[in-house]
């Protein structure tokens, strides 16, 4: 008699593990993290030195406390505010600059350029033999067309505040009333402001136009001196507020009696 034993066969499932099933995510995660850094790289080694010191400067400060950075309207550029410390460089950079529109350094005793408390601070100074104005007027000359045009083309690229100030020497410009030292000095820097946004400085980027007169002389000791006749840039340290606490743009022009001396500037 056969045996009516039942037979019963235990099939096992077989399958992934469950937590093996997510391996996968890491892994692609790891690799688009990975390409993502490749491609910052790539993109630091072709940016200008200006941007990879402030990419670096965020990892040394991710609050921002010390530097500002910014990008015109049209977002085709990146603007990095100027520090203290980036001043000296910035002045050396301009020189070279200077040095290459002018090789024969035939306005080398006529351009000087000092970091000061209010920040780098290029003088413009006329000579007994080269003049940046006409005589008499607030008329431009070709050497400082060209001066300010390339200083215009470097300044521009900064989110920094401009200011531009006209001096005289104590020389009186004219017998007449009607237009004296106060006037010329405002005219010069007004003309020194339209210049140079023609060649690049944004309109915003002024922050005042002053003209000064004789009131603060180069030489104090020779007021009469050519070199007192020049334009001042200051190129303003940038605050973190700048856009609450900038200047207006303005023209200011002081009334005072300059000094007593017939001499066409």
């Amino acid at each position: 008699m056969p045996d009516s034993t039942p037979i019963i066969v235990i099939k096992k499932k077989k399958g992934h593990g469950g937590h093996h099933g997510g391996a996968w995510k890491v892994a692609y995660a790891d690799f688009v993290t990975a390409m993502m850094a490749l491609f910052i790289v790539l993109w630091l080694l072709n940016a200008s030195k200006q941007v990879q010191e402030a990419v670096g400067g965020y990892f040394k400060d991710p609050r921002g406390t010390a530097k500002v950075v910014g990008s015109n309207r049209d977002g085709s550029d990146t603007y990095v505010a100027l520090k203290k410390d980036d001043m000296t460089k910035l002045k050396e950079e301009l020189l070279q600059s200077i040095h290459h529109l002018d090789q024969q350094d035939k306005l080398k005793n006529q351009i000087e350029i000092t970091v000061t408390a209010e920040g780098l601070r290029i003088e413009l100074m006329e000579s007994a033999k080269g003049t940046f104005f006409q005589l008499g007027n607030a008329t431009p000359t070709p050497a400082l067309r060209d001066l300010l045009a390339l200083l215009s083309q470097e300044l521009g690229k900064l989110p920094n505040r401009i200011s531009i100030e006209g001096h005289t020497d104590s020389l009186v410009y004219s017998a007449t009333r009607d237009y004296d030292n106060w006037d010329l000095s405002t005219d010069r820097a007004n003309a020194a402001r339209r210049l140079m946004q023609s060649e690049g400085i944004r309109p915003d980027q002024i922050s005042q136009v002053r003209g000064f007169a004789d009131r603060q002389p180069r030489l104090p000791q020779h007021p009469e001196d050519p070199s007192n006749r020049r334009i001042s840039l200051i190129v303003q340290y940038q605050v973190k507020d700048a856009s609450e606490v900038a200047l207006p743009t303005t023209v200011t022009a002081m009334n005072a009696t300059p000094g007593a001396t017939a001499d066409p500037k």
